[in-house]
C-alpha cells in the first residue's frame, strides 16, 4: 500500500480518495501523536486553516471532528494563507497546526498539511507514526474529555502585521498588480497592501469555491503579464492557491521565477550582511544562470532535493536563512518557518523600491540557460519506479549524451500522479529533444 503522506501533506481529489471519513481518521491519529506529551498544560489545541476550494469547509468540519474526539481543542483560523498557520502556531501557543488545501492544484484536489508545535511541516518519522496510528485505531475520548471549537477572529490581522514587520521599506513610488488566484490570499492581500505607500490594484480576489487557480495565480500568468505590460505598472506579482508560492512579472510583461527572485534578494541581503554564511539554499531544478549569477556575485550556494521539506532541512543543518525554489516557493527563516508568497513579495518589492530602477532591469542580470520541463501522467503507485526500468534508463542514458555538459532529472512528483523530466543545456533544440526522448519511453510503457 502506497504512503499516505507525500512531500506536501495528504493529496487527493476531494470526496474521491480524499474524503471526510478519511480527514476525520487522520485528525484524530494526528492530535494523538503530536499531544501525546502537551508542552503547554491543559487540554491541547490544534488550530485549522483552509483555502478557498469548495471542499475545504467539508474536510475543515471533519479534522475540527476528528482532533476533538482525540481529546484537543480546536481553534478555526477560516481562510488563511498556508503561512499564516505556520506563523501563528507559535503566536497562539497551540500544539499543533493543520492547512487544508492543494497549493497550486485544481479546484478538484485538495491536501491536508500538518505543522509541530515548532511551525515547521512533520517529518517523516512523525507522518509514519500518524499513518500507524490511523491503521491501529484510536480510543475516541467520553465526557469531560472530548475538545471544544472555537474562532479568533484578530488570527488573521496579526499575521498580516507580522508581515508587514518584515518590510524593509514602505515601498514608496511603485505602482503593483497583486494576482490572488482567486485563493487565500484573497482575504490578506486588501490589509497588507493597505499598510504600505505603494500603489496597489489586486485581480483574482472573488473566490466562489471553484476558480481557485483557474487561469489565474503563480501557475498561469499570461493574463497578469498581459495587464502589467499594457496598464503601465512597475511589476506584478502573483500568490498560488494557498500563498505560499510567488513569482514576479517585470513592466514588460516578462516572468521573474523563484530562482531569479532568490538571486536578487540573496544579493541584497549579503550587501547588509543579513545572508548567514552568504549562502542561499536552492533545488537540483535551479538554472545554470542562478548559479553562474551566484558565483559571479560572491554567494555560495548549496543544492538540496526539489521540495520545500528538504530545503528547510538543508537550511537548518547549515545555519541558513535563505532558501528555497524555482516554483516561487522562498524560505526566509528569520520571519517564517516556511514558504511564504506574501513574505516574499514584500521583500522582493521592497528591495525593487529601494534600487530606484525596472523590473526588468533586475531580471537581466541573470542569464536564463535553456530548460525544459514536461509531465507524464502515470499511476501513482508506479510512478517512484519507473525511471528504473531498462528502458527508461537507456532512455535517460541516450539523452544525457546529447546533452553533453547539460543534466536531465527524471523524478516522481511529491502530490500529482506525475513522472517530472527536466532537461537542461546550452542549445535550445538540442534541450528539447533530449526531453522528447525520455517522455516518449516513459509514455511507450503505458
Amino acid at each position: 500500500m502506497a504512503r499516505l503522506f507525500g512531500t506536501d501533506g495528504v493529496r487527493g481529489e476531494a470526496g474521491v480518495n480524499l474524503t471526510a471519513r478519511l480527514a476525520l481518521e487522520l485528525g484524530q491519529a494526528a492530535a494523538e501523536v503530536l499531544t501525546e506529551a502537551d508542552a503547554h498544560g491543559g487540554r491541547p489545541l490544534v488550530i485549522i486553516g483552509k483555502d478557498t476550494r469548495i471542499s475545504s469547509d467539508m474536510l475543515e468540519c471533519a479534522l475540527a471532528a476528528g482532533i476533538c474526539s482525540a481529546g484537543a481543542d480546536v481553534l478555526l483560523l477560516g481562510t488563511i494563507p498556508t503561512p499564516g498557520v505556520a506563523y501563528l502556531i507559535g503566536e497562539l501557543k497551540a500544539d499543533a497546526g493543520v492547512m487544508i488545501s492543494a497549493s497550486h492544484n485544481p479546484f478538484g484536489d485538495n491536501g491536508i498539511k500538518i505543522f509541530g508545535g515548532d511551525g515547521c511541516k512533520l517529518p517523516d518519522q512523525i507522518e509514519d507514526r500518524i499513518e500507524e496510528r490511523m491503521k491501529a485505531g484510536c480510543t475516541p475520548k467520553t465526557g469531560e474529555q472530548i475538545g471544544r471549537v472555537r474562532t479568533d477572529p484578530t488570527a488573521i490581522s496579526r499575521y498580516v502585521k507580522h508581515l508587514q514587520s518584515c518590510a524593509i521599506n514602505d515601498l514608496k513610488g511603485l505602482r503593483i498588480l497583486v494576482d490572488c488566484a482567486n485563493g487565500a490570499a484573497s482575504v490578506t492581500s486588501h490589509d497588507l497592501f493597505d499598510g504600505f505607500a505603494a500603489d496597489v490594484d489586486i485581480i483574482c480576489d472573488t473566490p466562489n469555491g471553484i476558480n481557485i487557480n483557474l487561469d489565474c495565480g503563480s501557475t498561469h500568468l499570461d493574463r497578469l503579464s498581459k495587464l502589467v505590460a499594457a496598464g503601465g505598472y512597475d511589476v506584478g506579482v502573483a500568490f498560488d492557491g494557498d500563498a505560499d508560492r510567488c513569482l514576479v512579472v517585470t513592466e514588460k510583461g516578462s516572468v521573474v521565477d523563484g530562482d531569479h527572485i532568490m538571486a536578487v534578494v540573496g544579493r541584497e541581503m549579503m550587501q547588509r550582511g543579513a545572508l548567514k554564511h552568504n549562502t542561499i539554499v536552492a533545488t537540483v531544478m535551479s538554472n545554470l544562470g542562478f548559479h553562474k549569477f551566484s558565483k559571479a556575485n560572491g554567494l555560495s550556494v548549496i543544492t538540496a532535493a526539489v521540495g520545500d521539506r528538504y530545503v528547510l532541512e538543508e537550511m537548518k543543518k547549515g545555519g541558513y536563512n535563505l532558501g528555497g525554489e524555482q516554483s516561487g516557493h522562498l524560505i526566509f527563516l528569520d520571519d517564517a518557518t516556511t514558504g511564504d508568497g506574501q513574505l516574499t513579495a514584500i521583500k522582493y518589492l521592497g528591495l525593487l523600491s529601494a534600487s530606484g530602477g525596472k523590473a526588468s532591469w533586475l531580471d537581466a542580470e541573470i542569464a536564463n540557460f535553456p530548460q525544459v520541463l514536461k509531465n507524464v501522467r502515470v499511476p501513482n503507485e508506479l510512478k517512484h519506479s519507473l525511471a528504473e526500468l531498462p528502458e527508461i534508463k537507456q532512455a535517460i542514458a541516450d539523452a544525457e549524451a546529447m546533452l553533453g555538459e547539460g543534466r536531465i532529472l527524471v523524478r516522481p512528483s511529491g502530490t500529482e500522479p506525475l513522472v517530472r523530466v527536466m532537461t537542461e543545456g546550452f542549445e535550445q533544440s538540442t534541450v528539447d529533444a533530449a526531453c522528447d526522448l525520455v517522455v516518449k519511453a516513459l509514455e511507450g510503457l503505458k
